[in-house]
């Protein structure tokens, strides 16, 4: 296990973690229609990061993705004493496409920016802005990203080699990743619309979320990571199983390395993408597991599918309705699904709450599951 020592989320809703959890928790969306991002000229919905975002960074030479993991790690590791440059903390970092962006402007893809698409480079660079000393660890599998470099690194504290683990994620909306969902027919038309009857395709979002995960229990009320697991349904390189069967059983795994029960969960943070196909998985999966009649929700419609970060973001997210008694509504969500119909809140609820699970599901057939558990 490990714990949760602090956190920060960077997202068109704000730059902190609490500015993002208290707009989320209103029912705020960052989700807004874009022209210019799609090479056909149609305007497309997404959640982008505000004009002007970094201009208190350092600009010599860093990417806006590496940017975003800059801004995250700072206002994280301000929140408590991180011997960033000992031997003893690592970093790991996960994304999808990293600086793909780059490519949108690019005349030429020359040697130079092939080197600059590296995700191993950003991360050393990323993490020799800080002082590390230890080649960082890089986690990109899909949008299960966030969640498996969270687990790695909790298995990496538990193997001893390090006492502290700095996991930060980010991922740009980019012309790039926008024409390949486009060419899957997996765009919505307009705000997603998560676990509804009506919903049609995605909203690609961008952020940066980090963690800073500890093996020794913080002073004072804590939160820890208690259990996760991953687990494949090789089902379709781009289509999830169509049982839910595989993501049950990293659920299955997960709440047995935490010591708990499906009973003893109190809410569902889901991947909730609302695309036809996930979501009626993830529905499936739930009650496979025995926590259908748990509270759900998901944060695509409020922040869009923010890639390699969301599972991070929604982790920070989920800590936060732990730690402040809160269930979050779903942004988006219009009416039930027919056959796998959930729990899903328009409004935020107070609630007691202890054991929160996040899934998280990606191309290739990959699915995650994580427990946090209030101390």
């Amino acid at each position: 296990m490990a714990y949760i020592a602090a956190h920060n989320i960077l997202s068109p809703l704000g730059a902190t973690s609490a500015a993002t959890f208290a707009a989320v928790a209103a029912g705020r969306s960052a989700v807004a229609e874009h022209a210019g991002l799609l090479p056909s000229g149609e305007l497309v919905w997404a959640a982008r990061l505000p004009a002007g975002w970094a201009q208190a960074l350092p600009a010599d030479g860093f990417s806006p993705f590496e940017l975003m993991l800059i801004a995250s790690i700072q206002d994280a590791t301000s929140q408590v004493e991180v011997a960033l440059t000992s031997e003893r903390t690592v970093f790991v970092f996960a994304t999808t496409k990293g600086n793909i962006g780059l490519l949108d402007e690019a005349a030429e893809v020359s040697p130079a920016l092939r080197g600059r698409l590296s995700l191993a480079a950003s991360a050393r660079a990323v993490a020799r802005y800080f002082g590390s000393v230890v080649v960082p660890v890089v986690v990109s599998n899909a949008c299960i990203s966030g969640v498996a470099a969270l687990l790695v690194a909790q298995r990496l504290l538990a193997s001893g080699q390090y006492d502290t683990a700095v996991v930060a994620g980010a991922d740009t909306v980019s012309q790039f990743v926008l024409t390949g969902f486009q060419a899957f027919q997996a765009l919505s038309a307009g705000p997603c619309k998560p676990f509804s009857a009506d919903r049609d395709g995605i909203n690609l979002g961008e952020a940066a979320a980090t963690i800073i995960l500890t093996a020794a229990p913080p002073d004072g009320p804590a939160v820890r990571l208690a259990g996760g697991a991953i687990s494949n349904d090789a089902n379709h390189i781009s289509g999830p199983s169509r049982t839910g069967a595989e993501l049950a059983q990293a659920i299955g795994q997960a709440l047995a390395e935490a010591e708990l029960t499906a009973a003893d969960v109190d809410f569902v943070s889901a991947h909730g993408t609302a695309t036809p196909y996930n979501d009626a998985m993830e529905a499936k999966a739930f009650a496979l597991s025995g926590v259908q009649q748990k509270p759900v929700h998901s944060a695509k419609g409020a922040l869009g599918h923010t890639l390699g970060a969301a599972g991070l973001v929604e982790s920070v997210l989920s800590v936060l309705s732990l730690t402040e008694g809160c269930l979050l509504p779903t942004a988006g969500y219009s009416q039930p699904m027919q056959l796998e119909a959930l729990p899903i809140a328009r409004t935020a609820q107070p609630a007691a709450l202890r054991v929160g699970l996040k899934t998280a599901s990606g191309f290739g057939g990959c699915n995650g599951a994580l427990i946090f558990t209030r101390l």
